[in-house]
């Protein structure tokens, strides 16, 4: 029997381990949602010379629990709402950003798996990884109202004022109605011509689409009519070596309104950063 100590894979080692049918001490993964593993220098488009290329300007270091496989971010006033994810681990939850500390929280069931999530108004869209639903919850206490079904994978999701944004892992992005969840258009994501795949986590601002691309430390600026890429951004260095041990992959991405800035983070990273991307 063969386990795929992927953020996924792992719950299910961790069960068998818990029963007793297997023995083993399961690490914490080194991989992202995707069955399949690649290395992360195979990853991102900072090949594409004539995009321009952006670098990462913290303004502040914040809080993050490390227990957090972060799906999805977004900043709404004062309340940063997080979705996390694995089987049997997946939360949904509304912090302080400052202080990290939890507002509210829900917890998924145990088969299903959370992805990206977006605010729109009072309600709240969460992605689900391979379970085919979206669910709709009510911002102010988090509660599910209802579910919707979709096709393919879950990984992103954004709103920008009048649609859904979603990525599934591949160089796609779907727009989706932001009340009845139905597919309303899409488009390919390229830089230089060539397809640009594994977009994770978005955020939607100041008219651009903003994706973590899986399995590197880039962020992509994309322009939504066109799926052009029209800026890359490096986020490579933010933990510093001694941090690095027991984290995963770069992923989570909310702006800060009112300002040019961002909050970045990563899965099981110990901190939140404040960014502005700034030209090389």
């Amino acid at each position: 029997m063969r386990f795929l100590l992927t953020g996924r894979g792992l719950a299910g080692v961790v069960l068998f381990c818990c029963l007793g049918l297997v023995a083993c001490t399961p690490q914490v993964p080194a991989q992202h949602d995707g069955e399949n593993h690649r290395e992360q220098s195979d990853q991102g488009v900072g090949h594409a010379g004539s995009l321009p290329h952006l670098r990462v300007e913290v303004t502040n270091v914040l809080p993050h629990d490390r227990s957090s496989f972060t799906q999805g971010l977004e900043l709404v006033g004062d309340t940063l709402v997080e979705g996390t994810g694995t089987y049997g681990g997946s939360v949904l939850r509304a912090l302080d950003p400052a202080t990290g500390a939890v507002h509210r929280e829900t917890r998924l069931s145990p088969e299903l798996f959370g992805e990206g999530i977006t605010v729109v108004g009072d309600r709240i869209w969460q992605l689900t990884w391979q379970e085919g639903v979206a669910i709709e919850r009510d911002r102010a206490t988090l509660a599910e109202l209802r579910r919707v079904a979709y096709q393919g994978e879950g990984w992103g999701l954004c709103h920008d004022g009048s649609r859904l944004v979603m990525s599934d892992g591949s160089a796609r992005l779907t727009f989706r109605d932001p009340v009845t969840f139905a597919p309303a258009g899409e488009v390919t994501v390229r830089a230089e011509d060539e397809e640009v795949g594994e977009l994770n986590e978005l955020e939607c601002a100041g008219g651009a689409v903003w994706a973590n691309i899986w399995g590197s430390d880039e962020i992509v600026r994309i322009d939504p009519a066109s799926g052009r890429v029209t800026a890359v951004a490096d986020a490579s260095g933010l933990l510093a070596p001694h941090e690095r041990a027991g984290t995963d992959v770069l992923n989570g991405i909310a702006a800060i309104p009112g300002t040019d800035e961002f909050l970045i983070t990563g899965k099981y990273w110990p901190h939140l950063y404040r960014v502005r991307f700034v030209p090389r």
